[in-house]
């Protein structure tokens, strides 16, 4: 096995992508084939179990608990009171209510683990007010677009429960490394509004609020922040597993739901669907992932390509900077779950080669899928959050509102290769290191 080999495979892959095959489908052909070509039928029969085996874990439970959790958040009335709650704190600072986006979309991230749903959710509340209230529609729809890409990083995570699933990585300490850089990143998000988009809205006249007012709405904030405290501490805690601690997110959420007296039979079986729809296209291509990492460690690619890369004598620091190019550019081209899974079988054992710790990069990488997801041509953020409109404008109107936050991103990567205890402080100090 030689790096041309592994280069042409990629190649391959990427070329099919671009074409227009669905992405499980690319992933399947180059894997299949290729353990075929070189191993033949044995390889190829034992595939299915590999699959078998990885699915047959209480982990991959989660996924769906996750995905059902955040649309009965949506769905149950919770998210449009956690937009008010927050509106009538963040309107008068410099750039108001697209402080109220980051922050929503925050919260949201930390009972959803979606960043379309999150994009989508708080998209669709927050627009008609931000439109009555004259803000420029770029600002509006970037800060919307960025703040959902907050839902693959603060747990909990589908994209970080994947990760660890690929990576053999534990979900407890990645769900901790992301819960610092998630909250630092929305501070990111909102320092740039408050400087450059400061005079947001200032041409409406805004309704005076008493404190008193004020403080009776922060119990709309209550609901999510319950089930973030029981997910988490129910992990940190020893009490739950993952697997375990979403389905008691599932149970408080249908409760809560059910006092609100929105809890129904088609709004229950509402949210199954759009869950299991989502759960499906996660698990597909998962799977095809799963069948590509048997022909890529049958062949040996992943240490080909590690003793490829460490004869180049690359400190860590600078072979970060050419990842973050590398996937900066295949970010444009693909939508970020699929760069996870295609990418995290041969990165996670050459930056590990080089020094580099599983669970750090594993936040890194979820960064890199976050500025995938705010990134022309394919973003898939700003797809969810232009659909939203009902103006019929520009799609480059989302673009331009959204480019901006793709600096503070890649600016915030750098950040955590300086000074990498942001990311490992609260894992380390969990992990009693």
């Amino acid at each position: 096995m030689s790096i041309t080999i592994v280069g042409i495979g990629f190649a391959i892959m990427l070329t099919l992508m671009f074409l227009g095959i669905p992405v499980a489908v690319a992933i399947v052909a180059v894997g299949a084939l290729g353990g075929m070509v070189f191993y033949g039928m044995p390889l190829v029969d034992m595939m299915g179990g590999v699959v078998w085996t990885s699915f047959n874990s209480p982990s991959i439970l989660a996924i769906p608990l996750f995905m059902l959790l955040g649309e009965l958040l949506l769905r149950g009335g919770i998210a449009d009171k956690m937009f008010d709650a927050f509106a009538v704190w963040f309107d008068r600072l410099p750039g108001g209510l697209l402080h109220t986006n980051i922050a929503t979309s925050a919260l949201f991230s930390a009972t959803s683990g979606s960043s379309v749903a999150t994009a989508a959710t708080v998209g669709t509340i927050a627009l008609p007010a931000l439109n009555q209230r004259n803000y420029p529609i770029s600002a509006s729809l970037g800060s919307l677009a960025a703040g959902g890409t907050l839902g693959i990083l603060i747990p909990p995570s589908i994209n970080l429960l994947v990760y660890g699933s690929l990576a053999n990585a534990s979900v407890g300490q990645l769900f901790a490394a992301g819960l610092i850089p998630g909250i630092l990143l929305a501070l990111c998000f909102s320092l740039y509004i408050a400087i450059f988009q400061s005079n947001s809205g200032r041409d409406v006249e805004l309704p005076k609020l008493s404190l008193r007012t004020k403080i009776g709405y922060l119990k709309y904030l209550f609901p999510p922040l319950l089930i973030f405290g029981v997910v988490m501490g129910s992990i940190y805690g020893g009490l739950a597993t993952p697997t375990e601690s979403a389905a008691l997110g599932v149970v408080i959420a249908l409760a809560i739901v059910g006092t609100m007296k929105r809890l129904t039979w088609a709004l229950l079986l509402n949210c199954c669907m759009q869950a299991a729809r989502t759960t499906g296209m996660t698990v597909i291509v998962l799977s095809c992932a799963l069948l590509l990492n048997v022909t890529i460690s049958m062949l040996g690619a992943t240490q080909v390509v590690t003793q490829w890369v460490v004869g180049f004598g690359l400190e860590a620091f600078t072979l970060l900077l050419v990842l973050i190019a590398f996937y900066v550019v295949l970010g444009m081209f693909m939508d970020a779950m699929s760069m996870l899974v295609l990418t995290v079988p041969i990165a996670v054992p050459m930056v590990a080669a080089v020094g580099v710790d599983p669970i750090w990069f594993g936040i890194f990488i979820i960064l890199m899928c976050e500025i995938a997801l705010i990134t022309p041509p394919v973003g898939m953020n700003l797809f969810v959050v232009h659909g939203l409109r009902r103006d019929g404008g520009s799609f480059n109107d989302v673009v331009k509102g959204a480019l901006p936050y793709v600096g503070v991103l890649i600016g915030f990567v750098i950040l955590i290769m300086l000074v990498p205890d942001i990311v490992m402080w609260l894992p380390d100090r969990l992990a009693g290191r």
